[in-house]
Order: C-alpha cells, then sequence, then structure tokens
C-alpha cells in the first residue's frame, strides 16, 4: 500500500490554518487600507470641487468688479465733461451766423465730443414735453400754460443724461402747473 505523499500530518493542519489566520488577517488589513484610502480620496475629490465652485465665484467676482471699475471711470470723465459740452452748446446758441466757419467748426467739435460720450454709454435724458418724473428731472420753475397738461415738461435749462440705467445728472426743467 502505498502512502499518498499530498496527505498532511496533522501538524501541518495546523500549518494551514495558521497560514489562513495570517492570510485573512493580511485581507482584512488590506481591506481597511482600501476604505480608508477611498475615503481620502472623496474628501481629495469634495475638496477639489469646493476650490472649482470658489474659483468660479471668485472669476465671476473679479469681472464684475472690474465692469463696475470702467463703468465708474466712464462715469466720473463723463460728470467732468458734460460741462464743457454745455459751454459749446452756450456758445453755439449765442452765434447769430450759423453759416460762418467758426460756427461750423465749434459745432463738429461738440458733435464729436458728444458722439465719444455716446459711445460710452451716455444717453440724453428726453424731457421736453414729456411727463414730469422726478427720477430724471429737477423741476426748477413752475408756470402756467394753457397749453399743456399739468405736470408737462414746458422748458429744459440744462440737459439731463445718464449711463446705461444710471442718472449721472438730471434734466433741469420748467414744468407747467
Amino acid at each position: 500500500m502505498e502512502v499518498d505523499k499530498n496527505l498532511k500530518s496533522p501538524e501541518s493542519n495546523e500549518e494551514l490554518e495558521k497560514e489562513n489566520h495570517d492570510y485573512n488577517t493580511k485581507d482584512s488589513q488590506t481591506e481597511e487600507l482600501l476604505k480608508k484610502k477611498e475615503a481620502e480620496l472623496k474628501e481629495v475629490d469634495s475638496q477639489l470641487l469646493r476650490l472649482q465652485a470658489d474659483f468660479v465665484n471668485y472669476k465671476k467676482r473679479t469681472e464684475k468688479e472690474k465692469e463696475g471699475l470702467i463703468s465708474y471711470g466712464v462715469e466720473t470723465i463723463a460728470c467732468e465733461l458734460l460741462p464743457i459740452l454745455d459751454n459749446f452748446e452756450r456758445a453755439l446758441e449765442s452765434q447769430d451766423d450759423k453759416e460762418d466757419g467758426f460756427y461750423k467748426g465749434i459745432d463738429m467739435i461738440k458733435q464729436q465730443l458728444f458722439d465719444t460720450l455716446k459711445n460710452n454709454g451716455l444717453e440724453e435724458i428726453d424731457a421736453l414735453n414729456k411727463p414730469f418724473d422726478p427720477n430724471y428731472h429737477h423741476a426748477v420753475v413752475m408756470e402756467e400754460s394753457q397749453e399743456h397738461e399739468e405736470g408737462t415738461i414746458i422748458g429744459v435749462l440744462q440737459k439731463g443724461y445718464m449711463i446705461k440705467d444710471k442718472v449721472i445728472r438730471p434734466a433741469m426743467v420748467i414744468v407747467c402747473k
């Protein structure tokens, strides 16, 4: 009778159990390590998403601030140039000879200045024969008139201007009472 060499003695069964135990211990340690690494990965992924969102918000905020600064700069320059534009208009109104070359030159300069401001968002407030609106008009004089309804603007003493939706100078007007 031959003895099977593959059969092991009881001592080797204990060794097998010990190896199995060691293997199971290593396997559970690997699983714990894997779970720990997955948790770290999720945390890093979450941080990355928050960082990306913060960056997008930062980018939007800086763009808005940049537009605000540009708008503020245009508004500041426009406010400083409006009295010059008014003086050009007064000079033109006082001139009798409208065909004179000097008159035409001053008119061209005034128009060029106004066009430059208009290209940067300046708009004239249309006031004459419109209903009085305290958001856009500054009533200086109240006069009676048979031709107009009460509350209608019958004269403009100084033009008003706005940039986009913001009034930078209300129109000084005469209102019918």
